[in-house]
């Protein structure tokens, strides 16, 4: 089979490569995986929780080698960092929550109180993962963790863009052979993952609207759920009367954080017209004073893109927009150093939704302002897009902006702030709205019981009706 290269995103030369599994590899994992899951979840959750745990103990022996090796696959080290770290909380948090979540419910007839009931919570037996490459790690384990925790197996194909980290986590995970029993990462592009949905029984998927259609009308074909997480196109909206100084530097927070490779990015802030200037001076300030991690990774807050074809969407998007009036006040600029590209963040003002600057999904540091007139005109202006991940809503007060964001279309609002959401991981559902995504909540409780079928065992204690309640007469 072909080896798939693997470019460097600081360097951009193609220094590693791999075999990507083939079908034929793909199908013995899911069925060594399948005859293993049984005893993974009858053994009980406290058993899983002691497996889970000393994984996260084998994750931290390795730390480094992991954290390496996302490093040379993003370009960036504080947010590689940060991943890794990730495994800890998300383990500890999901094994605290999950004997709560996972308690079976019991309960008696409404209409003969005879009759008694409980639920049991099925693990589908071995769920796919297909996860992408802005936080190849991260977006892997936010899935299969709690799919574990719930008494699933789990085989997890990262994007082919990123995959050095596997080699050393799958390590980790064979160091704790009972997880390493149910819990494959595999090395595979577009084909691999394909061949994934004929042999699972749940496909999560996170990346772009195209390809999540194309996996939910094959997990249809194979009647198994398909919970996708797509793109985002995230607004901000910034009312009178809000602290400008703490919008600007939420809202560029947001738009560079990972140098903008993220679907919850800020990627359309709409201010009030009567404080619209005041705000951009702010934002052009501020966004001035950053600056790329090039030539030295420890330095600076704007890390390479990682997908190379990726500038050429920022590049078409900015020059469209100029083209139709846009001002780029900053930035912009499309920098190539030793084979790696930077974008300098930008700050776009007179844009109007005629630009696909905003109406498609960016994934890069591009910050595009425009005015609104009302609050009517601004909700309308944050609702009109085909995407409803995320958004961020600024006021005067906490009630002013809660009642904005209750008529904004999308899964989770923050107020006063940006990507809040990541903070209630454990605790609270949120779902994607609109082309953003389908198949229920990452987040809180459904985050569990997502990857179960709930069983009803109905029982009888007493006498059954006689024959009798057949006759016709």
């Amino acid at each position: 089979m072909t080896q798939i290269k693997v470019r460097n995103p600081r360097t951009g030369a193609y220094d590693y490569s791999f075999e990507p599994v083939s079908r034929s590899e793909i199908e013995q994992i899911c069925l060594d995986i399948r005859r293993a899951q049984p005893q993974w979840w009858s053994a009980g959750f406290e058993y899983r929780q002691s497996a889970l745990m000393r994984w996260k103990a084998e994750v931290e022996k390795r730390q480094d080698d992991i954290v390496n090796a996302l490093i040379l696959d993003t370009g960036r080290k504080t947010i590689s960092r940060e991943e890794v770290g990730v495994i800890g909380h998300l383990i500890e948090g999901y094994c605290s929550v999950a004997p709560e979540v996972l308690k079976t419910p019991e309960g008696q007839s409404s209409s003969n109180p005879n009759i008694t009931f409980e639920n049991q919570y099925v693990p589908y037996p071995v769920v796919g993962i297909i996860s992408p490459w802005n936080f190849p790690l991260v977006l892997s384990l936010l899935d299969i963790v709690p799919a574990l925790v719930a008494g699933c197996g789990g085989i997890v194909k990262p994007s082919e863009v990123t995959p050095r980290f596997i080699e050393p986590l799958q390590a980790s995970i064979d160091a704790v052979p009972e997880l390493g029993a149910v819990l494959r990462f595999v090395q595979g592009a577009g084909a691999t993952g394909s061949a994934m949905l004929d042999s699972v029984d749940a496909v999560v998927f996170t990346g772009s609207i195209a390809t999540g259609s194309k996996i939910a009308q094959t997990a249809a074909k194979n009647f198994i759920p398909a919970f996708l997480e797509l793109g985002g196109k995230d607004p901000a909206v910034i009312l009178k009367g809000a602290d400008l100084d703490r919008a600007a530097t939420a809202a560029i927070r947001s738009s560079i954080y990972n140098a903008g490779q993220v679907c919850y990015a800020i990627e359309r802030v709409y201010i009030d017209e009567s404080v619209h200037d005041e705000f951009v001076a702010l934002v052009v300030d501020k966004v001035k004073g950053l600056g790329i991690n090039y030539p030295d990774i420890n330095r600076g807050q704007i890390g390479p893109l990682i997908f190379e074809k990726q500038a050429l969407t920022i590049r078409e998007q900015l020059d469209d927009a100029v083209a139709k009036g846009a001002k780029i006040l900053c930035g912009g600029e499309i920098e190539r150093h030793d084979g790696g590209i930077w974008v300098r963040p930008a700050v776009v003002t007179e844009v109007t939704h005629d630009m696909k600057l905003m109406t498609e999904e960016t994934f890069g540091p591009i910050l595009p302002i425009m005015k609104f007139r009302s609050e009517d005109e601004a909700v309308d202006l944050a609702n009109g897009t085909c995407y409803g991940l995320s958004g961020a809503v600024f006021a005067a007060s906490i009630e002013k902006g809660t009642e904005i964001a209750k008529r904004i279309n999308a899964g989770g609002i923050s107020i006063n702030d940006t990507e809040l959401p990541r903070a209630i991981t454990l605790d609270a559902e949120k779902m994607a709205f609109n082309k953003s995504g389908m198949g229920g909540s990452r987040y809180g409780a459904a985050s569990m019981l997502r990857y179960t079928r709930k069983k009803a065992i109905i029982k009888n204690p007493g006498a059954i009706n006689s024959l009798d309640v057949l006759n016709e007469g």
